[in-house]
């Protein structure tokens, strides 16, 4: 089994990366707060390279302006396959 990360929950972690790439080869995006909303994850830009260890395929990347809880406009990366 390919070592996924150094996390001290490891099986969390992988369960979390399994899912957010099943996710992303269904053809969603992904946002770091929709990652922490659906999937438990708060730390998204590990679990996407898990993903690429997981299955090979790396995810696409931009930045894209959400609004956060408070009004502010804020840049945050969004991921794809």
């Amino acid at each position: 089994m390919k070592k996924v990360n150094n996390n001290p929950n490891p099986l969390s972690s992988r369960s979390q990366a399994a899912r957010i790439a099943n996710y992303l080869l269904e053809g969603h995006r992904i946002t770091p707060i929709e990652a922490l909303e659906m999937f438990g994850s708060f730390r998204l830009g590990a679990r996407i390279a898990d993903v690429e260890r997981l299955t090979g395929i790396r995810p696409q990347r931009r930045l894209v302006q959400v609004t956060n809880r408070q009004g502010k406009v804020v840049r945050v990366a969004q991921y794809w396959i």
